[in-house]
């Protein structure tokens, strides 16, 4: 093959020592990003299938701990929304032991939420792990290919100061090997850079749904296992003032909270 033959291949020929190291860092860039990328999108999208099976179980369950030690583990692993609703029962069921009853009172609830709010965390934390890596690869790409053209065109007016002579032929190679730098840059960055934005939004998209199952989740839990003394609307109060995330779930806990 005929190095000449085309610019990327003509100026890889005439890289610099400079310009190799900078090449096979942003190479080693693009393989770790990829390898991200591939990893986020198995993930989400097996989080995004786990949780649907989960809903369709849940759904037809007939209690809130119908689905809870029922042998659910491995058909539902990966499922953030199940293990979610594993880290609420298993607080709830250990805080009916603790009081020896069904329903406890409104401190032991409230280790209940405790309970969602971690689950909540951690699994929001695991869904995004690994984007700083396609963030960094955004940012750092392009600087690192700019410092690598910088480097090589330096050298380049430097070699044709030496030679007193500065012809096209001359600093053509050079300039050529310097440019690569950038374009591999670039190549490290553009990726990532759709795919972080696409995986944001779907890492997004499971947050909300696993902090409106949150809410939903702890409007069941009151109002099935909450011991209230000052009489039930105060269980919907509660539940009105305070959510996992900050955040209140309008429609649906309601609706849970009046069908019980």
């Amino acid at each position: 093959m005929d190095m000449s033959s085309g610019g990327v291949a003509f100026a890889l020929s005439h890289a610099t020592l400079e310009g190799k190291i900078t090449i096979s860092v942003l190479l080693l860039f693009s393989l770790v990003s990829w390898t991200v990328i591939i990893n986020k999108f198995r993930q989400l999208g097996k989080a995004k299938k786990r949780n649907a099976a989960f809903l369709s179980l849940y759904s037809k369950a007939k209690g809130p701990l119908a689905l809870f030690g029922k042998g659910q583990d491995k058909q539902l692993q990966g499922s953030p929304m199940y293990e979610l609703y594993y880290g609420g029962c298993e607080e709830l069921k250990a805080q009916q032991e603790k009081y020896e009853t069904e329903k406890i009172p409104h401190h032991g609830m409230s280790a209940v939420r405790i309970a969602l709010e971690r689950v909540l965390g951690e699994a929001a934390v695991g869904l995004e792990s690994g984007m700083i890596v396609l963030a960094t690869a955004i940012s750092g790409g392009p600087f690192i290919g700019l410092l690598g053209t910088v480097w090589g065109v330096m050298d380049t007016f430097s070699g044709i100061g030496r030679a007193q002579q500065a012809t096209l032929t001359t600093m053509a190679p050079g300039v050529a090997s310097a440019l690569i730098a950038t374009v591999a840059g670039l190549m490290v960055a553009i990726p990532s850079l759709f795919c972080y934005n696409f995986l944001v939004t779907k890492t997004k998209t499971i947050t909300m749904e696993l902090d409106n199952f949150a809410a939903h989740l702890e409007t069941v839990f009151m109002t099935e296992y909450l011991r209230d003394k000052n009489g039930s609307a105060s269980a919907q109060e509660d539940v009105e003032d305070y959510r996992p995330g900050g955040h209140r779930q309008e429609a649906e806990p309601s609706g849970a909270a009046t069908g019980h």
